[in-house]
């Protein structure tokens, strides 16, 4: 009985089967409530550390202004974008993902990349990273993949076996993985990378019109990159280099600025492009889905606390402003949930009364009491609605139009468990194969001398097998990709045609 497998459970006993696929209405259509054990998971790992963020851990912040300066109002009825030289107070964190809040800035690392436009109509978050895609698709498997990325509960290491392990049974990371290992996953500081709004929104137009959109950030100081051997030699001479570079940089008068652009998909365009316009693996080709010019974002003020306004920075994709919404993007639609319940868990159930989350136009609610309520709760006013007391309406104008779900982007309304194997949602090869065609010889050979670098720290018992596996992903992506990380491992040309086998199989 002893060496019988264990039933995967609940946290109350439960035995489950789907630990990875969460609940949706049809292969595309948005997730379900009910999906109690999506909750449990994402709940239980936002409670997993106290009191620093469970990611994105080590950040730098500050200040600045989007200014508006191209009309997009076609596209969505947005306040924040309805007149050209209109500028927007915004709050900008950088950070690394998977380091603590002492870790070095200038890790092999994604970098986060949140934004928090202060609007007349509310708050909008934009919470994305410096690159367009991620490692995962599904929600459910974000705990778990993080914890590839934190200390082995044995060593209290980071594992090379451990994070290579998870991409090798995993190969819809491979886009991203690929990104990480190129130059691109050790930026010169936060000025010199892109960011993005990586997930697929919405945006709604005066006529209740929708389309699908993508934001980015390109950077007006143009890209930069250590190659590894200059990152490491930085970590050593100065951990906090991102942050020193950002605060001098505003601090002389050196302003950085991104150039905001968005790519826009109609709602027919999605139910015909070749993958599923709502993966976050996946990105929308240029060619195909050309940038649109919007503003130019500045950031010239630095936080006077680094604590009050960093620190207690908290950013939520739930938070949309009317103009703008959101998508059936599964990890999108899981992080509506997760980061405002990490946020009031971190900082408490009042945190958007903190100053730097703080809307700085009304706010009418019928929320009151809970820790650090700050701002006369309400007084002797009614906490309820409807009432027949105050005059707070309920503003028919901001209605949002509904989502035909019933097309033929969708096979069928019966909810069920999503399945990343259906067809036409388990390729994970094309892009990143284009990605590695795309690169130059030089980006080419440092990109091959990081992964090696990195693979080469898998060790144990399942070493050959995991090494093998993401050996196959690499030439499924590209035959001389995979070639290249071979003979760098110093494989032998056996497995090199074993791997070329399951290939071609």
């Amino acid at each position: 009985m002893e060496n019988q497998p264990k039933k995967l459970t609940t946290a109350s006993g439960s035995p489950y089967f789907e630990n990875e696929d969460s609940m949706s209405v049809g292969p595309r259509g948005p997730l379900l409530l009910q999906d109690y054990i999506l909750h449990e998971k994402m709940a239980h790992f936002n409670r997993e550390r106290i009191p620093e963020r469970i990611v994105h851990a080590k950040g730098s912040g500050a200040f600045g202004t989007l200014t508006i300066t191209h009309d997009i109002s076609n596209y969505t009825r947005a306040k924040i974008f309805n007149e050209i030289g209109k500028q927007t107070r915004v709050f900008l964190r950088f950070s690394t993902v998977g380091g603590e809040k002492g870790s070095a800035d200038t890790e092999r690392d994604p970098r986060g990349f949140a934004l928090k436009f202060y609007t007349e109509d509310g708050n909008w978050d934009l919470v994305g990273n410096n690159t367009p895609v991620f490692f995962i698709k599904d929600p459910k498997k974000f705990g778990d993949f993080i914890h590839t990325q934190k200390r082995d509960p044995y060593t209290n290491c980071k594992s090379a076996t451990t994070m290579w392990d998870y991409w090798s049974l995993n190969p819809e990371s491979l886009h991203q993985v690929l990104i990480l290992m190129s130059d691109r996953g050790t930026p010169d500081g936060y000025r010199h990378m892109n960011g993005y709004g990586s997930h697929t929104f919405s945006l709604i137009n005066a006529d209740n019109e929708r389309v699908w959109v993508k934001f980015h950030f390109k950077t007006a100081q143009g890209i930069k990159n250590f190659v590894n051997d200059e990152a490491v030699k930085m970590k050593g001479l100065d951990p906090d280099y991102a942050q020193r570079d950002l605060v001098k940089s505003i601090d002389t008068g050196d302003f950085p600025r991104w150039n905001m652009k968005i790519q826009v998909m109609t709602e027919e365009e999605a139910k015909t492009f070749k993958w599923n316009p709502f993966d976050l693996t996946k990105v929308w080709p240029q060619a195909e889905f050309p940038l649109i010019d919007v503003g130019s974002l500045e950031l010239n003020q630095n936080p006077d606390n680094y604590f009050a306004d960093v620190e207690q920075s908290a950013f939520a994709p739930a938070h949309v402003v009317d103009g703008i919404s959101y998508s059936p993007d599964k990890m999108l639609q899981g992080r509506i949930l997760s980061y405002p319940d990490a946020q009031r868990y971190r900082l408490g159930g009042n945190y958007e009364q903190i100053l730097v989350n703080r809307c700085p136009y009304a706010v009418t609610t019928y929320q009151r009491d809970g820790q650090m309520r700050v701002d006369g709760n309400g007084g002797r006013t009614p906490n309820y609605f409807p009432n027949s007391f105050d005059t707070i309406i309920a503003d028919e104008s901001y209605k949002q139009p509904t989502q035909d779900l019933n097309d033929s982007s969708q096979s069928s309304l019966v909810a069920g468990w999503y399945d990343r194997n259906a067809p036409g949602e388990n390729d994970h090869y094309t892009q990143p194969g284009n990605l590695w065609r795309l690169m130059t010889p030089e980006q080419r050979i440092n990109t091959v001398s990081n992964i090696v670098g990195a693979m080469s720290g898998i060790d144990g018992p399942k070493r050959d097998q995991i090494v093998n596996l993401q050996l196959c992903h690499w030439f499924r992506a590209d035959l001389s990709l995979g070639m290249a990380v071979a003979q760098g491992l110093g494989i032998s040309m056996e497995t090199m045609n074993s791997a070329m086998g399951v290939q071609h199989a």
